[in-house]
């Protein structure tokens, strides 16, 4: 007998195949309100194709308002704005088991180029996106720009950090995790203080969340501005979570989770993922692109199959805590995993058969070995054990594995810790560099789009205790904008004056460059 769940996937492939076939069988009526108040998005951009999202929602906070049938969405591609040139149209089908959300997969485009998109429902128009594919496969593009944002709380600040992003027109936006958190106030306006308050647990409560987020204009227009490439953090889900496991160890967070999951994809421009009989309960996030032969970009997940932390505060409670590596024998434990076996077999592969120019891992945290005190011999060193600090054999294995990979010009992103940080990696921190234990990539991490984060003065106390850091900067709100070419990659850091102002300037705090083939940055600005 067919379950609610089996309908819910037959409903999405419904969507995906009258998207790519252009036909329709649904409700296509826009009596009403303007039914996309959520924008459009785009992102997974291959050489021939894209994925187009939107969702069919007047009032953010009231999906009750929309009728609970399923509606046809029309769509179109063009070479130019003003669509006098369009190249591809078809249909699409909204259903509500999937919140009326829309993944069309446009197929048949050509590498390397720029185009325009809309959405249309009855008489309704959609805002204008611009997004572009990825170039051919044996091309070597003369740049790459990307910028990389991450932790964007509703409730402690305004979203200006987006509107600098559209400016700035990059090829690709790197979203790192954080999209959403997972409590505050339901409200459409950024307040002047948080409440912690009405936190999701149910699939309706995270819709109503993403929808929140999604309302915010210049949000809106960073995600018209390029295509997206997405992963997840712990706050999509419940703070601190390691794969089935939460803080409070309840019984049901499996649930939860698939909650958490499902309304991540709808309300993200990603592929249709390979969904099992348990539905959302898994989701294999992890995804890798190629600009061409200039990089490839692997896209990690360092949620959904962590080993829990070690040493929590109590045996009845999950979660991160601060722990001398001393007194925490589980830190030692080889077996302890961040990515999961598969995925760490999928990135080794992903190395090995790479003909990049520079091979980028997107993930969510900071790399770096970062101690709260002195680390003055092997063994030494206090940890936050939410992180890769938290999972040191880990960290050693993917280092080790890009190593013997040879991968040309490794640089690690990360996000995060709401700070930006500059540093060199090497496989095992707790021995100095040497031939064996060499500098091998170089880190750099941003800071939050909104989220806040410690003082600068414990920043600069926490680069003393780690000298592979080579800048940091917690004070300060906003993205970072990578610029890669052939010789070179530039990474700037910047920061908002006033993360509470939606008209906030942004200035450039620090400019690294990492020349192809050298491993270390080099900091010229």
């Amino acid at each position: 007998m067919p379950t609610r769940r089996d309908f819910l996937f037959e409903g999405a492939r419904l969507s995906a195949t009258l998207a790519s076939l252009g036909l329709s069988a649904c409700a296509s009526s826009s009596k009403g309100p303007y039914p996309f108040s959520l924008g459009v998005a785009s992102g997974s951009p291959l050489p021939d194709s894209v994925i187009l999202w939107t969702r069919i929602l007047s009032d953010p906070l009231n999906a009750a308002a929309t009728s609970p049938v399923a509606m046809t969405v029309r769509w179109e591609v063009a070479h130019d704005e003003g669509f006098g040139r369009v190249l591809a149209k078809g249909s699409a089908a909204a259903v509500p088991e999937l919140a009326h959300s829309v993944h069309v997969d446009v197929k048949g485009l050509a590498p390397g180029r720029q185009y325009w998109y809309r959405f249309m429902l009855g008489d309704a128009v959609s805002p204008i996106g611009r997004t572009r594919t990825a170039p051919a496969p044996d091309s070597m593009p003369g740049r790459l720009r990307v910028a990389v944002a991450s932790c964007q709380h509703w409730d402690f600040g305004s979203y200006a950090a987006h509107r600098h992003i559209a400016a700035a027109a990059p090829d690709l936006v790197a979203f790192l995790g954080d999209y959403i958190y997972e409590w505050g106030a339901y409200q459409l306006q950024h307040p002047s203080r948080a409440v912690r308050t009405d936190e999701s647990y149910t699939l309706e409560d995270y819709r109503k969340r993403h929808a929140q987020y999604k309302s915010d204009p210049d949000l809106q227009a960073a995600h018209r501005a390029a295509p997206w490439i997405v992963t997840w953090d712990d706050h999509e889900v419940a703070n601190d979570y390691a794969g089935l496991r939460d803080e409070r160890l309840a019984a049901d967070f499996a649930q939860r989770r698939a909650a958490a999951y499902q309304a991540f994809y709808e309300h993200m421009p990603l592929r249709l993922p390979h969904i099992g009989r348990d539905g959302f309960g898994a989701v294999p996030l992890f995804q890798r692109y190629d600009w061409g032969r200039l990089a490839r970009l692997h896209v990690l997940d360092n949620r959904q199959y962590r080993s829990p932390q070690a040493c929590t505060k109590s045996a009845t409670r999950g979660g991160s805590n601060a722990v001398f590596a001393r007194a925490c024998e589980a830190l030692r434990d080889p077996h302890r995993t961040m990515l999961g076996s598969a995925q760490e077999a999928w990135l080794e592969a992903g190395l090995a058969n790479s003909r990049a120019k520079w091979n980028i891992l997107a993930q969510q945290t900071l790399m770096a070995q970062s101690s709260s005190v002195p680390v003055l011999k092997p063994g030494d060193g206090r940890f936050w054990t939410d992180g890769w600090d938290g999972y040191p054999a880990a960290r050693r294995r993917l280092l080790e594995s890009i190593l013997r990979q040879g991968a040309h010009n490794p640089l690690v992103l990360g996000g995060d810790v709401h700070t930006f940080y500059a540093a060199s990696l090497r496989p095992d921190f707790s021995r100095p560099v040497t031939k064996q234990n060499p500098e091998m990539a170089t880190e750099f991490v941003g800071t939050s789009i909104t989220s806040g984060s410690r003082p600068q003065e414990r920043t600069l106390a926490q680069m003393e205790n780690n000298p592979h850091m080579l800048y940091g900067r917690s004070d300060k709100r906003g993205f970072m904008l990578l610029e890669v070419t052939p010789k070179a990659t530039v990474t700037r850091f910047l920061g908002l004056d006033d993360v509470r102002d939606a008209q906030s300037g942004v200035d450039e705090l620090a400019v690294f460059r990492v020349a192809d083939g050298v491993v270390g940055a080099q900091r010229i600005a």
